[in-house]
């Protein structure tokens, strides 16, 4: 333990349970049943997770310039302005109204970045970060496994009606977990998703990352007024309102946002194959690493959509080896991420792309 109390990185933190390979390959072929309904329902492929684009937006991360030395780490080391692409999004494999209330995701593509990579197969030069707004998960890939055969499996056959009532009989179990303190599983707090304005989110990732010679957790955080303000409003009243939200507001405004650190000090307390355990903040705090910003610009619009839905893919392994995804819910993304990106490469579907300048992102 360094003389700062953070977790100096090592690969001796990774533990692998002895069936997770088993495990794993169960989800996989669970995806690949799930990728070949979405196909037959929307004539495309669609993403697994995340498949609703709620909004695609260009626009810049700067790394400060007086960062600490704890936090000078991977693509943070050095004070520099990258261009980015931002896809906004709710969750489930379905393109379902708004009105059913669903966790929200930020996408962050940072282009750009240099270094040695997390995957050989990486040539691309660009820095994924993927966020949603809930700050834990499935514990690890077994209870993933549990939901993605119960869960993700049959709701594209659920009608919407039927994912509204469960939303509201979530949330009032969330709800009474948060005054007693009772613990519910994990899926009942993406189903009792409060529906909140996207742009007043805080969004977190997943999983633990290395962080250079540590490990982290990050968030992206509302940093002005502009989308302060949203923070705790609803957004679910038709079924496009968290689109029509996003639109709306960048047609005149922009918005920052800020990225922070999370680093680990334990791994009894802020623990790394467990991720359905939240970091405890009075122990390990958020600290800042940089500052996102989103001028104003059309949102949404027939070319911009089909790059960012059809075209782009974010994966949290297309990332600098400094910032490589731990424990193993993220293993298990490594695999699931690769199966989806293969089955949207297959005819008819179109070819994804990887950016290399911003200027590939439409208008």
């Amino acid at each position: 333990m360094p003389r700062n109390g953070y977790l100096r990185y090592e690969p001796s933190i990774e533990q692998p349970r002895p069936d997770e390979a088993k495990t794993i390959e169960a989800i996989v072929a669970s995806i690949e049943r799930t990728n070949v309904s979405s196909l037959a329902k929307h004539h495309r492929a669609i993403r697994q997770q995340h498949a609703k684009g709620q909004g695609f937006l260009r626009g810049e991360l700067t790394v400060y310039d007086d960062l600490p030395n704890h936090l000078r780490q991977g693509m943070f080391a050095t004070p520099r302005t990258y261009p980015i692409i931002v896809r906004l999004s709710t969750a489930l494999g379905d393109i379902r109204s708004d009105r059913i209330r669903l966790p929200r995701g930020m996408a962050i593509k940072v282009i750009g970045v240099s270094g040695p990579k997390a995957l050989p197969a990486d040539n691309s030069t660009n820095q994924d970060i993927l966020l949603v707004n809930h700050k834990s998960y499935f514990s690890d890939a077994a209870a993933y496994l549990s939901a993605q055969r119960i869960v993700f499996e049959l709701e594209p056959r659920v009608p919407d009606f039927l994912l509204r009532l469960s939303g509201l009989l979530a949330r009032g179990l969330v709800k009474l977990s948060n005054c007693t303190g009772i613990p519910i599983p994990m899926i009942l707090n993406a189903i009792g998703d409060s529906g909140n304005n996207i742009l007043g989110e805080s969004f977190y990732s997943e999983g633990a990352i290395r962080f250079g010679d540590y490990v982290a957790k990050l968030c992206a955080a509302p940093n002005s007024e502009s989308v302060l303000k949203f923070r705790g409003q609803p957004s679910f009243r038709d079924d496009s309102s968290v689109l029509n939200a996003v639109v709306e507001f960048f047609k005149k405004n922009s918005a920052e946002y800020e990225l922070r650190a999370q680093l680990c000090t334990d791994l009894q307390r802020t623990p790394v194959e467990d991720a359905s355990i939240d970091w405890p903040e009075e122990i390990t705090p958020y600290q800042p690493l940089a500052r996102i910003t989103l001028p104003p610009q059309a949102a949404d619009g027939p070319a911009r959509r089909a790059y960012a839905d059809d075209r782009l893919s974010f994966d949290p392994w297309r990332c600098l080896a400094d910032h490589q995804p731990l424990g193993s819910i993220m293993r298990l993304r490594k695999e699931a991420y690769r199966k989806s990106s293969d089955f949207r490469r297959k005819p008819p579907t179109t070819e994804p792309t990887e950016p290399q300048h911003i200027s590939e992102f439409p208008d």
